[in-house]
C-alpha cells in the first residue's frame, strides 16, 4: 500500500468543486425539531429498546441519518464525507500539506517498510534515499503489527519540528539516524518529459486538478518548450477532476482569450469563465488523451480545447460529469458536498451522462496493459508526426 507520509490516499475523483466553509456561512439555517424529527426519535427509541445486538455510537447514527437523507435526492455527487476522509481530500485538492515529503510502502512478502522521497521535499534534502528501509521513528521501532496509517501518524507532526528516522540504506548493513524537518509538502499533480520516440514532442500527464495544478502545468510547458518541444500531448486519462478554477487555469495555458466554460446555476443564471490573453502554448500542435476515467474538471479542459479547435482528442469516451459541488465543512470536520450548478462547454454542450467522444478512437486491451504497451499514446505520436512533421 502506497501512502503519502502526511495523509493516506483518497480517491477525490469525479469532482468540480468550490470550497465553502459551512461553519462560517451565515446563511445556513437549522430547523427546530418538528414532527418528522420526533418521528425519527420515536423509531430510534424502539430500536434502542428492542434491537438484539450492539448499537452504534450516536455520532455514527447521526452520520447514517445524514447519508440517508442525501440519498433521497437521487444525486450521486451530493454526498457526506466523514472528518478523516475530508482531511485527506482537502490536502489533495490544495496540492500541499505538512509532512516530510516521502512515500511509504510495506512489502507483502517481507513486511519491510520502505521510503521513497518526493523530489524537492525535506526527506530528499535530509538524505533519505529511494528504497530506504524504515526501522524506527523517533526511537520507536517499526513492528509487523503496525499499520501503514499508524506509521504515517508517527511521522506526521507540526511544521518546523524535526522527526528522526532510523533507516537502512539500500545495499547497506548498518542503520543510520536521519533528522527531517517537517514542512509544507508539495504533492505534484504533473509528470512530464520529452518523448523518447520523438524528442520534439512534449508529454504532460496531469493526475488531478489541485490548487497548484495551473502553476505545475505552466512550469512543465516552459521547461518542455525550452528543451525544444514543438508539439504537445496532454494526458488526462484517469484524471477524475478536482477544482474548477484549476481547470480554467490549465486551459488558459493553451487558449488565447475566449470562453473555457459556461456555468449555469439557479441563483446566478449563466456565467462565462474566459481564458486570459496570456498563454504559454497558443498554437503548438496539441493532442489531449482521454478515457472513461476522464471526468468533471478534466472534461472541462478537454471540452474547451476541443470546442475551441485547439486540440485533437484521442482515446475513448470520457466519463460524462458536468456538475459542480459546493463543499461545506461542518463543525466536527466532516463535510457535505452539494450539487449547485452545471457547466457547459464553449459550444454549450452538456456532458452530464454524455461524455466527450474522441476525435480519434483508440482501444487499449488487457493484452496491451499486460505487455506494457500504450496504443493511445502511440497513436498520438503518429498523429502529431502526420499533421505537423
Amino acid at each position: 500500500m502506497l501512502v503519502i507520509l502526511a495523509a493516506s490516499a483518497f480517491a477525490a475523483g469525479f469532482l468540480a468543486r468550490e470550497l465553502v466553509d459551512g461553519r462560517n456561512n451565515a446563511t445556513l439555517a437549522y430547523a427546530e425539531p418538528d414532527e418528522e424529527t420526533a418521528l425519527f426519535q420515536e423509531a430510534w427509541a424502539l430500536i434502542e429498546g428492542n434491537f438484539l445486538g450492539t448499537l452504534p455510537e450516536s455520532r455514527q447514527v447521526t452520520y447514517g441519518a445524514i447519508r440517508g437523507s442525501l440519498a433521497t435526492l437521487n444525486d450521486p455527487y451530493t454526498v457526506f464525507i466523514e472528518p478523516a476522509a475530508r482531511d485527506v481530500e482537502r490536502e489533495r485538492l490544495q496540492g500541499s500539506f505538512g509532512g516530510i515529503g516521502a512515500y511509504i510502502t510495506r512489502a507483502e512478502e517481507t513486511g519491510e517498510v520502505t521510503l521513497e522521497p518526493i523530489p524537492g521535499n525535506p526527506a530528499e534534502a535530509a538524505g533519505i534515499l529511494a528504497g530506504d528501509v524504515l526501522l524506527a521513528v523517533d526511537g520507536r521501532a517499526i513492528t509487523a503489527a503496525m499499520t501503514v496509517p499508524g506509521i504515517v501518524d508517527l511521522v506526521k507532526g507540526e511544521k518546523g519540528t524535526t522527526v528522526t528516522l532510523t533507516v537502512r540504506h539500500p545495499d547497506a548493513t548498518e542503520p543510520v539516524d536521519i533528522g527531517v524537518v517537517r514542512a509544507d509538502i508539495l504533492l505534484p499533480s504533473v509528470a512530464y518529459r520529452l518523448l523518447e520516440a520523438d524528442p520534439t514532442i512534449g508529454y504532460i500527464a496531469l493526475s488531478r486538478f489541485s490548487g497548484e495544478s495551473g502553476n505545475e502545468v505552466g512550469a512543465a510547458l516552459q521547461d518542455l518548450l525550452a528543451q525544444g518541444a514543438t508539439r504537445l500531448v496532454l494526458d488526462l486519462r484517469q484524471n477524475g477532476g478536482g477544482l474548477r478554477d484549476a481547470a480554467v487555469d490549465v486551459a488558459d495555458h493553451f487558449l488565447d482569450g475566449g470562453p473555457v466554460l459556461y456555468l449555469e446555476s439557479q441563483e446566478e443564471g449563466e456565467i462565462v469563465y474566459n481564458a486570459t490573453d496570456e498563454t504559454l502554448a497558443p498554437d503548438q500542435p496539441l493532442v489531449v488523451l482521454i478515457d472513461g476515467g476522464t471526468a468533471s474538471a478534466s472534461e472541462i479542459v478537454a471540452g474547451a480545447l476541443s470546442d475551441r479547435q485547439r486540440a485533437t482528442l484521442i482515446g475513448s469516451k470520457s466519463f460524462g460529469k458536468g456538475s459542480v459541488q459546493l463543499v461545506f465543512d461542518l463543525s466536527d470536520g466532516s463535510s457535505v458536498h452539494v450539487t449547485s450548478a452545471r457547466w457547459l462547454t464553449p459550444n454549450h454542450r452538456t456532458l452530464d451522462g454524455n461524455g466527450l467522444e474522441p476525435d480519434i478512437p483508440v482501444t487499449t486491451t488487457q493484452e496491451d496493459i499486460d505487455n506494457g504497451r500504450d496504443p493511445v499514446l502511440d497513436r498520438a505520436v503518429q498523429y502529431l508526426q502526420e499533421v505537423a512533421p
